[in-house]
Formats: C-alpha cells, sequence, structure tokens
C-alpha cells in the first residue's frame, strides 16, 4: 500500500513494452487497412516498373533517378544510399524526414481520414518505384542492402501511423452516439499514444539507417540475417508485448 509510484523512466519502458503493442492491436482493423494502403501500391509499382521501366519516370523526373542510381551504384564500396555527409549527420537528417512522414500520416487523417490514405498510397507508389527501377537496371543488390536493416520499424510505424490517421478521420465521420467532437477527442487520444511509440519506432529506424545500413563492407549474410532478425523482433513485439495485461479504455 504504501510503494512508492515507479520512476517515470520505468513507466515510458512499460509503455513501450507492452502497452503501445497492445493498443496497436486493439486497432487491428485500421492498422490492416493502412497496411494494404501502403505495401498493395508498393508491390504493384515494383512488378509494374520491372515489367515497363519508362513508368519510373511518370513518378520521378531524370534528376531524381539519376540521383538514386548514384546512391545505390554498385561500384560505390564507401557507403550505401547516401552521397556524403557523416553517420551523425545523418542520422539528424533520418530523423527529421522519418518523423515528417509520420506525422503527416496521422494529423492528414483530420481531412475525413482521406489524407492519410493519399499519404500511405503516395509513398507506397514512390517506395515501389525506386525498388523496381533500381532493381530492374541492377542497382537492387546494393538497394535492398540499405533498406533491410531499417525497413521493419520505419514502414510499420509509417503504417500505424497512417492507420491512426484513419481511425481520426472516421470519428469525424461516424461519431456514433458521441458528439463529433467527443469522437474526434476519444479518437485523438488513442492517436497520441500511438503516435509516441512511432515516434520511437522512427528514431530507432533512423539511428538503425545512418549508422549501420550505410555500410557497403558488410557481407550480404550479415546484411539480411540482420534484417530478417529485426523484422521478426519487430513483429513480434508488435503481435505478443503486454498480451495478459489489462488494456484500459
Amino acid at each position: 500500500m504504501y510503494r512508492p509510484p515507479n520512476p517515470r523512466w520505468w513507466r515510458a519502458i512499460a509503455f513501450i513494452a507492452s502497452e503501445f503493442p497492445a493498443e496497436v492491436r486493439a486497432q487491428w482493423g485500421w492498422m490492416l487497412a493502412s497496411a494494404l494502403l501502403l505495401f498493395g501500391p508498393m508491390l504493384a509499382m515494383i512488378a509494374a516498373v520491372l515489367w515497363q521501366p519508362e513508368l519510373a519516370h511518370g513518378v520521378f523526373d531524370v534528376e531524381q533517378l539519376a540521383q538514386m542510381e548514384h546512391m545505390y551504384d554498385p561500384a560505390n564500396t564507401d557507403r550505401l544510399g547516401r552521397d556524403s555527409g557523416t553517420d551523425l549527420m545523418m542520422f539528424g537528417h533520418y530523423i527529421m524526414n522519418n518523423i515528417s512522414i509520420g506525422f503527416r500520416s496521422f494529423a492528414s487523417g483530420l481531412l475525413v481520414g482521406i489524407g492519410s490514405v493519399l499519404v500511405l498510397v503516395s509513398n507506397g507508389v514512390m517506395i515501389g518505384t525506386v525498388a523496381g527501377h533500381l532493381t530492374g537496371i541492377g542497382y537492387g543488390g546494393p538497394f535492398w542492402r540499405f533498406v533491410v536493416g531499417h525497413s521493419a520499424p520505419e514502414l510499420l510505424a509509417i503504417v500505424i501511423s497512417g492507420g491512426a490517421g484513419m481511425r481520426l478521420g472516421f470519428a469525424l465521420i461516424a461519431p456514433g452516439q458521441l458528439s463529433r467532437v467527443a469522437a474526434l477527442l476519444a479518437a485523438g487520444r488513442i492517436g497520441a499514444r500511438l503516435v509516441l511509440g512511432v515516434f520511437v519506432m522512427l528514431l530507432a529506424a533512423a539511428f538503425i539507417e545512418a549508422f549501420w545500413s550505410s555500410i557497403a563492407a558488410l557481407p550480404d549474410l550479415v546484411k539480411f540475417g540482420s534484417g530478417a532478425a529485426i523484422w521478426l523482433l519487430v513483429l513480434g513485439w508488435l503481435g505478443f508485448g503486454g498480451r495478459g495485461r489489462v488494456h484500459a479504455r
């Protein structure tokens, strides 16, 4: 009865380890829809660009494609996925870039959910176009070796933020027995908790991308083996973290 409350850092760890993944699972329908909106266009564009390479020019201009080809040129034995910059500098750049995408995926849901849908689909199209183009011209090896390490926390974070954004927009369309303001506030509280966990995921993704993914000298077994391990770790955390806890709503 007289035990002092847990320190804040301990509560933060408990939230990330169990409460956040439990909240993600509680919103599984929105997460599934978000995943389909991101990965569906991504896989479709990979296949389409491999079949018709000129489709890449409908998404990116010539200069942008040339820059990507330079970044993933197999002749580059120093760093993958970037032209210049120290690891620490790129870490900051990746944090800003990743968090901006995650925030847009969530906040644009206020446009009755359509904004989140557009952000998810557009990101899927762009990522799929880049992957298909580089693979088609023979630069797929460096590209996949670069993205495999940080793709799990980054892509799944975008899925979660997009799902939270669509949940937010749906509260405006179909508030149920609540007023639209009350429904929006309830969805906003859920979304805020999800976005907090997304921030941690994107921070981890930026760290891996800056300090690990860009290393070109590592063999494929290490690169793809570590990438598979990270995917299993993140999926296991989201799928089983917090099971057995009472989920307070």
